[in-house]
C-alpha cells in the first residue's frame, strides 16, 4: 500500500510539472549560447555519457531488480528540476534532484539519467533546450552529481551520520549546479568591465536569493525520501552497499 501511495504521489507531481506553464528557468535556454560554446559543452560531456552508459549497463546486468529504483531516481530528478520558483529579473530557480541518484548509483549513472531528464524537459516543458543540452547536462548532470557523491562519501568516511551525508550531498550538489551554470554564462558573455569574474558574480547574485533556500529545502526533502527508501526498499539499498547487509547472526536475532 505504501509503495502504491509513493508512486501515485510521484505521478501527480509529474502531471503538475507537465501541465505547468513554460517559463524561462536556470537551465540555459534554447539558442542562448553562441554556437562555439554550445558545441564545446557537448564535447566536454561526451566522455561522461559514454562512462554513464557503461555504468548503467553494469548496474542493470549485475542487479536487474534495481531497474525500478533507477526509474525512481530519474523521476525524482525530473519532478524536482521541473518545479520552477520565480526568481528576479523575470527568471526562475528550481531544485535539481540529482543528489539522490548520485548517492544511490554514483555520478556516472546520473550523467545519463540527468541528460534524459533534460531532453524531456526541453521537448515537453520548453525548459532548457536541445542546442544547450551539453551545457545543461554538464552543470546539472555532471558537476552536481560529482559534488553530491564526493561529499556523501567524504562524510561517511569521516563517520558522519547517513542523514547528514545525504543532506549535504543534495543541497551542495544543487548549489554547485548553479555556480557552474553561472560560470558557463560568464564565459560566453563576459562583462565589459571585470570580464568573466564580474559576469559570473552577477549571474550568481541573480539566483542566490532563491537558490540558497531551495538547496536547503532539497536537502531536507532528499533525506525524507532516502529514509523512506531505507525503510521500504532495504534490500535494494543493501545490494547497492548503501546500507550494510545483515549477517546471519543478526538475521537470526531479528526473527526471535
Amino acid at each position: 500500500m505504501i509503495r502504491r501511495t509513493t508512486w501515485l504521489t510521484l505521478y501527480l507531481l509529474l502531471a503538475m510539472a507537465v501541465l505547468a506553464r513554460p517559463a524561462f528557468a536556470m537551465h540555459i535556454a534554447e539558442g542562448f549560447l553562441p554556437f562555439n560554446w554550445a558545441a564545446f559543452w557537448f564535447i566536454v560531456v561526451l566522455p561522461f555519457w559514454i562512462w554513464g552508459l557503461r555504468s548503467l549497463q553494469h548496474t542493470v546486468k549485475s542487479n536487474p531488480g534495481l531497474k525500478m529504483l533507477l526509474g525512481l531516481a530519474g523521476a525524482y530528478a525530473f519532478v524536482l528540476s521541473a518545479l520552477k520558483i520565480p526568481s528576479v529579473t523575470g527568471s526562475c530557480s528550481h531544485p535539481t534532484g540529482v543528489g539522490l541518484g548520485a548517492v544511490l548509483f554514483g555520478p556516472a549513472a546520473m550523467s545519463i539519467l540527468g541528460g534524459i531528464v533534460l531532453i524531456f524537459q526541453a521537448l515537453l516543458l520548453a525548459h532548457g533546450g536541445l542546442s544547450t543540452l551539453g551545457a545543461n547536462t554538464f552543470s546539472m548532470a555532471v558537476v552536481g552529481p560529482f559534488v553530491a557523491y564526493g561529499l556523501y562519501r567524504l562524510v561517511r568516511k569521516l563517520k558522519g551520520s547517513m542523514p547528514l551525508a545525504v543532506f549535504l550531498a543534495a543541497s551542495l550538489g544543487d548549489l554547485m549546479t548553479y555556480v557552474t551554470t553561472s560560470l558557463q554564462l560568464a564565459l560566453a558573455f563576459p562583462a565589459q568591465a571585470g570580464g568573466v569574474v564580474a559576469s559570473m558574480l552577477k549571474f550568481m547574485g541573480i539566483f542566490a536569493v532563491t537558490q540558497l533556500p531551495l538547496a536547503i529545502s532539497e536537502g531536507f526533502l532528499t533525506v525524507i525520501v532516502f529514509n523512506l527508501l531505507a525503510a521500504y526498499n532495504k534490500n535494494e539499498l543493501e545490494e547497492l552497499s548503501i546500507l550494510p547487509e545483515k549477517t546471519a547472526a543478526e538475521g537470526s536475532r531479528s526473527r526471535q
